[in-house]
């Protein structure tokens, strides 16, 4: 088979990476890549909004299949546009992307299936949504309604923090029209889970659990990130609640958006809070998580290629899939001033020492080739992934591989895995 990836991120190198495992694949493409697919793919310079482009590539080259990594061209309706040309293409509609493209929406949905969220209200009006913050006083979330690359969300501590968070949202524009509406919820406390799970309808096929860090430093401190590393499994949840949250939580959203008329097929990511009474959703996105997706599938053993074409041909419920023993971590260099502004052309050294361990994965997020370097062209610039026996192990890989890699100004967090090792 040709296989075509649409996007340039982590999550789009390790999908890419991974379908290089299977018998079934000749030859990757990468639209646009990045310069760690650059290695074992074809990077193509077309841009993931460019629907007609991606299409009228995907006939002339021949492509069996087409894997959507980002989620603005999931919301913006490529499968769609893929499908009524008859060309192969895995991810859910624009009608179930609104799951991630709207918090309103999903907040909506949520409730209407009776799933276990925090209480919320939705504004358009800036100063209705700044009278409910001072009603409601700190701590409080604040919510970009729509899409913000993961960066859409500030927990607010103090009623100030709150205020600059809606007045920036609502008044500056800074997440354009994402911030037009917001969503303010009821800050929920506790510890973080991300369960991704294949769908196909009302079929859900969960994959094993990760924990992300979305604070840019240590002790989770300073402001959101799209993601600083990631741990899998996740030892501190156990087989019960993991039944519990797919019972309760993913398999009812699913069936729900059956029932509306929107059936799921592709990857549902659940974000969840752990609870004092119990697990409740902080969001559903509609695709790979990044950078969960750089600790799941290197623990995927059934072949990908096989579970994408049952969830496109609709027998995703008759395919057992299977997971290896072991642990992986991941670790994101950043670029310096991530999540804020950043420099980009930093030559990266130290690529081939981190990739000579076999328990090391360099997956390339913001990167880009440059003549004979690779060098940064993003925030987040690479995701470092150890695998082990047990967390213990897969974290020192993970951070022995840190260590062999450098570009200028690069930071990271040192306590990734920490709240699941305090528990070893």
């Amino acid at each position: 088979m040709n296989v075509l990836v649409i996007g340039g991120g982590g999550r789009e190198h390790t999908i890419a990476w991974k379908l290089t495992q299977s018998p079934k694949v000749k030859k990757i493409y990468c639209a646009p890549g990045n310069g760690g697919t650059a290695q074992f793919a074809q990077n193509v310079p077309i841009d993931v909004h460019d629907f007609a482009g991606l299409a009228q590539f995907a006939k002339d080259e021949g492509i069996d299949l087409t894997i959507v990594g980002p989620e603005d061209p999931l919301f913006a309706g490529i499968v769609d546009f893929f499908e009524q040309r008859n060309l192969p293409i895995y991810g859910p509609h624009a009608d179930a992307a609104r799951m991630e493209g709207s918090k309103c929406f999903a907040k909506k949905m949520m409730s209407r299936y009776n799933i276990p969220t925090a209480r919320y209200e939705s504004f358009i009006d800036y100063e209705s949504a700044l009278a409910y913050v001072r009603e409601q006083g700190a701590p409080i979330v604040i919510k970009a309604d729509g899409l913000a690359a993961g960066k859409g969300v500030v927990v607010a501590e103090s009623l100030e923090e709150a205020e600059n968070a809606l007045f920036d949202m609502m008044k500056t524009g800074s997440f354009g029209e994402a911030g037009a509406r917001v969503v303010i919820e009821e800050c929920m406390r506790g510890e973080e889970l991300t369960l991704l799970s294949f769908v196909d309808g009302e079929t859900v096929k969960p994959m094993i659990a990760s924990q992300d860090h979305k604070q840019v430093f240590d002790g989770d401190k300073g402001p959101n990130t799209g993601g600083m590393g990631t741990y899998a499994p996740v030892p501190q949840v156990s087989a019960a609640l993991m039944e519990q949250i797919v019972e309760t939580i993913v398999k009812p959203i699913a069936k729900g958006m059956v029932q509306e008329g929107f059936p799921f097929k592709g990857v549902l990511y659940t974000g969840l809070m752990l609870t004092a009474v119990g697990p409740k959703v902080v969001e559903f996105n509609v695709r790979f998580g990044d950078p969960e997706t750089q600790v799941v599938l290197p623990l995927l053993k059934t072949d990908l290629v096989d579970i994408v074409l049952a969830t496109i041909s609709g027998e995703l419920a008759s395919l057992d899939i299977q997971w290896k023993e072991g642990s992986a971590v991941c670790v994101v260099m950043a670029a310096p001033g991530y999540p804020g502004e950043y420099p980009k052309g930093a030559v990266i050294e130290g690529l081939a020492d981190a990739k000579a361990d076999d328990n090391v994965f360099v997956f390339h997020a913001g990167t880009k080739q440059a003549d004979d370097a690779v060098v940064t062209n993003g925030g987040r610039v690479l995701g470092v992934t150890g695998i082990g026996n047990g967390l213990i192990e897969a974290r020192d890989a993970a951070y022995a591989g840190v260590k062999k890699l450098r570009f200028e100004g690069a930071h990271y967090r040192t306590d990734i895995a920490a709240k699941a090792l305090r528990r070893v």
